[in-house]
């Protein structure tokens, strides 16, 4: 039995087109629960998860894709990661009022679409596009054509409960029906907003496809994940140095850190500070002494 959150793979048998369709429910209501996100925000944030989940599932690797989205105008950020083990996570950062009708490329004037690449083991690798086509999915249509130089289509929704996205892709090599590509592309095209949210992967392929040789693989599951931890947050706090921390406690009485994608907070006295440092093998100055 699947989970609420997961993605499907299929591949049309003898040709080189592939696919995928993604289903989020509990990842995208752990995010949204987490912010108090106006619905147009709600919306492009299950479309970004959507989009990462199924960027994610394209590559082979072991680490995470980040999706960002940045620009000019009321939206600031709109990010989404997904792990190479189904982990998911999104934020948005915005100003002032926002048009409830608009799209991305309108609340992100001037905007780009930055995809990263970040292998545990290796280099990363990071591609950057313009919003020109003014939707989410318009962006990575145009990624994988100018970047990975694959013709291909993806289709994203949410409505504040659910999110879906579905890619199809053509892959290289001769194809033996010249016409399978065209053929997938427009039946693709003819799939609504309120059919890919409510019908499972099963029922779109076949609403979608049923002339069609389609073999489907066993769903991938998703669900919400943050890496934040008290661990990493103490290595960012040794990285900024001991004479920051001391003027941080000083000011405040403790050092507070706020994840931003999960809201976890983490608090250091003055006690977990010198044991910080001193795990670190950094030693602190000794202060001078007057006699």
């Amino acid at each position: 039995m699947s989970t609420p959150d997961h993605l499907y793979r299929f591949i049309f048998e003898h040709e080189n087109v592939r696919g995928e369709i993604a289903h989020l429910d509990d990842a995208y209501q752990a995010v949204l629960a987490r912010g108090d996100y106006p619905p147009v925000l709600q919306r492009l944030l299950g479309q970004a998860m959507a989009a990462a989940a199924l960027l994610a599932s394209t590559i082979k690797f072991r680490g995470s894709l980040i999706m960002q989205v940045q620009g000019d105008g009321p939206l600031t950020l709109l990010v989404a990661q997904a792990t190479s083990r189904g982990g998911l996570r999104a934020l948005a950062r915005w100003e002032g009022e926002l048009d409830e009708q608009a799209d991305v490329g309108e609340l992100c004037r001037n905007g780009r679409l930055v995809i990263t690449i970040d292998p545990d083991n290796g280099e990363r690798y990071q591609g950057v596009v313009p919003l020109e086509r003014g939707t989410l999915a318009g962006a990575l249509d145009f990624y994988f054509l100018t970047s990975e130089q694959l013709p291909t289509r993806v289709w994203l929704t949410a409505d504040g409960t659910r999110a879906a996205g579905m890619l199809v892709q053509r892959l290289p090599g001769e194809s033996g029906d010249k016409d399978a590509w065209n053929r997938a592309e427009k039946l693709a095209e003819t799939i609504t907003d309120d059919e890919l949210l409510q019908l499972s992967a099963p029922e779109i392929i076949h609403r979608l496809y049923h002339e069609e040789d389609i073999r489907l693989f066993d769903p991938s599951p998703f669900h919400f994940q943050c890496g934040c931890s008290r661990d990493k947050v103490a290595r960012v706090l040794i990285s900024l140095g001991y004479e920051e921390m001391q003027d941080v406690l000083q000011e405040k009485g403790e050092v507070e850190v706020a994840c931003d994608f999960c809201n976890e907070s983490y608090r250091y006295d003055s006690v977990d500070i010198e044991q910080l440092f001193a795990d670190d093998s950094a030693s602190p100055p000794v202060p001078e002494t007057r006699h």
